[in-house]
């Protein structure tokens, strides 16, 4: 490789240099403060494992099994997978590493590695902050993990424009089951949805069983109340349907109690992630940005795959997507070379106020620090800050 290209890195990936990663780290111990005063439990998990501890998704969640990177362990000689996604790390740690009984809640903030972008213009190694509650089947915590996840974003600058859409998938899943259709039929129906293609969906389901009920599940999807008024009454009467119905219903009320003055939208349809979500879904929207900023569900279950099915509901961010355009000047204070007493103390008491101090070295002038906002100055016998 010629040398001009060695210092490339591959499409997606990124350094940080120190303005935005100041910004970043700052938003990061900010943000796990916040989760750690709401109860929940900071956790490190490694950012690589047996691939079968990360497939405990990827077994309905077939997008996650593809962002997946693989390699061979030189020890074991087993396939290897670097995280993608912290969720399942969590799982395996309330299954069987730290299996409490009752209501466990836990955070967690690294970075996860995807084989592809998951969106328009996104980075492959997102730092992902995420919080999960595992052991509640209640719409209360469904409740507290959204008000959680609005209170984090507010705390982190986005207290105004930002939009919230809640969903629930068994609206869609019990009117599927409740009409009897196929697999195939479900991926086409789910994919007229995702595109909002109501021409399409009123010319495919003219001929399905219970058709006008799913026509009326796209054509007012963003509205309960006229959705209620188009649903047949034998779907009304489903009682999977109607627990799904009133659920969301619930929620919305009780967020908009607490949150009166967020824009609170519905999307009945929003199927993104169909086969992972159980229940309730949310994503919340900041202007100017394509994707959300932070979004969750519940994913009741999924536990499963390590012998302990847990109801579950959680949400997560890309703390880079949610610092994107924040950037924090890095203060430099240039100390003297020297040995003074006076000196030393005063260097060590910026320091321990946070401040950043850097004696120069040798014969170096200030020219040798590149990035010195500030200069240690001898004056009236003592040591003053002035700017440079």
């Amino acid at each position: 490789m010629p040398i001009s290209e060695t210092w490339l890195l591959p499409d997606g990936v990124a350094d940080v240099l120190p303005e935005q990663a100041q910004a970043i780290e700052t938003l990061r111990r900010d943000a796990l403060d916040f989760l750690t005063y709401r109860g929940y439990q900071l956790v490190y998990t490694p950012f690589i494992e047996y691939i079968e501890s990360l497939s405990s998704l990827s077994e309905s969640n077939q997008d996650l099994d593809l962002a997946t990177f693989k390699v061979i362990d030189q020890l074991s000689g087993r396939l290897l997978g670097v995280r993608a996604d912290m969720t399942p790390q969590v799982a395996r740690i309330d299954a069987h590493v730290y299996p409490v009984n009752g209501v466990a809640r836990y955070c967690y903030a690294g970075t996860v590695l995807h084989t592809k972008p998951q969106g328009f213009n996104t980075t492959r190694a997102p730092l992902q902050l995420g919080a999960e509650l595992f052991g509640s089947d209640s719409i209360d915590a469904d409740v507290e993990m959204i008000d959680v996840m609005l209170g984090l974003l507010k705390s982190s600058g986005f207290e105004t424009g930002i939009h919230l859409d809640l969903g629930h998938v068994g609206l869609f899943r019990s009117l599927i089951k409740h009409a009897g259709l196929n697999k195939a039929t479900e991926r086409q129906l789910s994919d007229l949805y995702q595109r909002k293609a109501l021409p399409e969906l009123a010319a495919f389901t003219s001929d399905l069983a219970f058709g006008q009920d799913f026509y009326a599940l796209g054509r007012y999807a963003s509205d309960l109340a006229a959705l209620q008024q188009h649903l047949s009454a034998s779907i009304l009467e489903d009682v999977e349907f109607k627990l799904a119905f009133e659920a969301l219903k619930t929620t919305q009320a009780e967020i908009h109690a607490r949150w009166p003055n967020l824009q609170l939208g519905i999307d009945v349809v929003e199927l993104r992630s169909y086969h992972y979500h159980t229940g309730l879904t949310y994503a919340v929207y900041a202007p100017n940005r394509a994707a959300p900023i932070a979004q969750g569900g519940r994913y009741d279950g999924i536990g499963e795959h390590f012998g302990r099915a847990r109801p579950a509901t959680g949400f997560s961010c890309d703390l880079y997507a949610l610092s994107a355009g924040q950037f924090r000047k890095v203060e430099n204070i240039i100390a003297p070379k020297g040995t003074d007493k006076a000196l030393l103390e005063a260097i060590a008491k910026l320091r321990a106020q946070g401040r950043s101090v850097i004696q120069l070295l040798g014969q170096d002038g200030l020219d040798s620090i590149p990035f010195a906002t500030h200069q240690m100055n001898h004056k009236s016998g003592e040591w003053v800050i002035e700017q440079i």
